[in-house]
Order: structure tokens, then C-alpha cells, then sequence
């Protein structure tokens, strides 16, 4: 099968990493084209340094793309086009390629070309919410999870020492690009406006809110910027958080219970979700002191990690129920063709 993927954010986050790993597991057996925008690299971290060797990139120029892509296509010549975000399904349905089109709702409906593709794939059940009209194929498909190694006790005990944690302290954790809707300001609110002297809080991620946090935190809480060993981090915490005050799915928390971390999340539609199936517990949004008091509570009485299965999110089964949908919708167009 041919397979051609577009998407054209820049940077690297929950999304990328999802598109990344899609392409990677397809890429032995098929032949993958990525396509993305120049000056995709963004603080030095590019989708490009997580892909496999066998997954073909072009890039495509940042503004007004629309011509190149077209030209890719034409001389790709791709079975299936598949979508991330919202300007690639935007660009993607403007060009009506001669090829089956699906596009993954990694966030939520966010512009009538969602609707104009063949496939739509959702990863959360709530996601359906808004398509009632729709009249394309609808996938339900899972996020993707790449389950990671247990790393020894001496991994972990260096990885909380590099942060300044002792082996009896109490270490929450979280993880995610430092923008207003993933919610940090609300941690760091809670975090200081609690009397616990063992606590320590490590936020994993950059983002433009940085030097907002950094002023906030009053230089209690550690920032280590992005890290491309973030699967390591969460078995060193003692506790997750995820204080978004939008999160669609939220893949950091399958990594947070995939490492056998507590989790403790605002109440996101994802969150939400994903807690209904796994345990964890939820807070109000918006809601710093119902955070406060739930951080005393686990540092009061530190919760045991979990063991638990999450094979219906591994790579290796959420890639094969995507195939199931390309070749649907390659069926689709061929029979309308």
C-alpha cells in the first residue's frame, strides 16, 4: 500500500509522536511518505529525529503549501492520503486528490473539511459527539501507546537526583507543552499553597508560557525543558498530574499508567474517559484548590503503582486496526471512481 501522511505544525508534541509512530509501523511493509512543512523544527526537536529510516519525508514550503502538496500527491501517487490537524485537512480538502482521503480527530472537530473527507478517525468516544452529519466512514481507533522499558532502581534514583530529589521525597510529576490549556499555572498554585516539606514537583516540556511558570513557581518547582527520554521520567515520579483545562485524549496519561504512576487528572473530556477505564482520580477544572487538596491527600498517603493492561492501545494492534480503515476507504473511493 502506498500511504501518504501530511502535517504541518511544527514542533513536537502528543500529536507528532502519534503520527510518528503510525508511520513507523507501517513503513516496514509499505511504502510511507510523510509530508510536512519547512521550519517544522521548533527548539530544536523536529518529528524527523523520531522516524524510522524507511519513512520517505518531503517538506513543503510554510506558507501557502497547497501547490506543493499537490505535487507530491500527483507524483506520489498515494493509495491513501492521511491527515493530522487542522490545516493539513484543510489543505487536504481543498486539493481533492484522486486518492482516498481520512483524517484523524486528535483534538475535536474544528472546521467543516474534517467533514469532507472519506474517513474520519476518532480516538475518543466523545469525539462523535459532533458528527452526527457526517456522512463519510467513521473509525474508532485508539490513541497509540508504545509500551516502554522498566528501568532499573539506579536509573531511577540518578534521573530524581539530576532534579535535585531525595529517595524519600515525594515527587509529583508532569508532562506536556507549557501552554495555558495544559493547565501548570493551576499545579504550581496548588503545589506551593501546600504544607508538604518532602514534596517536590518536576514539570517535563517547553511552550511559550515558560517564563510565566518560571516567575510563578518562585523557583520551588524544577523546569527540565523537553526531554526525548520523557517515558524514563515518569517512573520517576511519584505521582502524575495532568491539570489541563482542555485535553481531547491525553496520551501522556497511557504513558503515566503504562510506567505503573498513580494519576491524578482535572476532569477533561480525555481524562474523563480514559479514567472511566483505568484508575486514577479526577478533579474539577479550573479548580487549584481542589488540586491543593488532592496533592495533600496522595503526599499524606502515597498511593502504590499500578500494574495494569493496556494492550488495546499498543502500537502494534492500533496500526493494524488503521490499515483496516485505509483499505475501507480506498474500497469506498474505488467504487465511486
Amino acid at each position: 500500500m502506498r500511504i501518504l501522511h501530511l502535517i504541518l505544525s511544527s514542533g513536537f508534541a502528543g500529536t507528532e509522536r502519534a503520527t510518528a509512530e503510525m508511520c513507523n509501523a507501517h513503513a516496514s511493509e509499505h511504502e510511507v511518505l510523510l509530508v510536512v512543512r519547512a521550519g517544522h523544527r521548533k527548539r530544536g526537536v523536529s518529528i524527523r529525529d523520531f522516524l524510522s529510516p524507511e519513512v520517505r519525508v518531503v517538506e513543503v514550503p510554510r506558507f501557502w503549501p497547497g501547490r506543493a502538496i499537490a505535487r507530491v500527491i500527483r507524483e506520489f501517487k498515494p493509495q491513501v492520503a492521511h491527515a493530522h490537524l487542522r490545516r493539513a485537512t484543510r489543505y487536504l480538502a481543498q486539493l481533492k486528490p484522486d486518492c482516498a482521503t481520512i483524517s484523524t480527530l486528535h483534538m475535536w472537530v474544528n472546521g467543516p473539511h474534517f467533514l469532507q473527507m472519506d474517513g474520519l478517525i476518532v480516538i475518543a468516544a466523545w469525539q462523535k459527539k459532533a458528527l452526527a452529519t457526517y456522512s463519510g466512514r467513521l473509525f474508532e481507533i485508539n490513541e497509540s501507546l508504545v509500551s516502554h522499558r522498566r528501568l532499573e532502581r539506579t536509573e531511577i534514583a540518578r534521573l530524581r537526583q539530576e532534579w535535585g530529589v531525595g529517595e524519600d521525597d515525594f515527587l509529583i510529576g508532569g508532562v506536556g507543552r507549557l501552554a495555558h490549556s495544559k493547565g501548570f499555572d493551576l499545579l504550581i498554585q496548588a503545589f506551593l499553597s501546600c504544607n508538604f516539606p518532602k514534596a517536590r514537583l518536576v514539570i517535563v516540556g517547553e511552550g511559550r508560557e515558560k517564563t510565566r511558570l518560571l516567575r510563578l513557581a518562585q523557583g520551588r518547582v524544577h523546569f527540565t525543558g523537553f526531554r526525548a527520554d520523557v517515558k524514563d521520567c515518569y517512573q520517576a515520579f511519584d505521582l502524575f498530574v495532568s491539570p489541563s483545562r482542555s485535553e481531547p485524549l491525553g496520551r501522556v496519561l497511557l504513558e503515566a499508567l503504562d510506567a505503573g504512576t498513580p494519576v491524578l487528572a482535572s476532569a477533561t473530556e480525555g481524562a474523563t474517559e480514559t479514567l472511566s477505564r483505568y484508575p486514577g482520580r479526577l478533579v474539577g477544572l479550573n479548580d487549584a484548590s481542589a488540586l491543593a487538596q488532592a496533592l495533600q491527600e496522595y503526599a499524606t498517603h502515597r498511593p502504590p503503582r499500578v500494574a495494569l493492561d493496556l494492550s488495546p492501545y499498543y502500537l502494534s494492534v492500533v496500526a493494524q486496526d488503521t490499515l483496516a480503515a485505509y483499505r475501507q476507504v480506498i474500497a469506498d473511493h474505488a467504487a465511486r471512481s
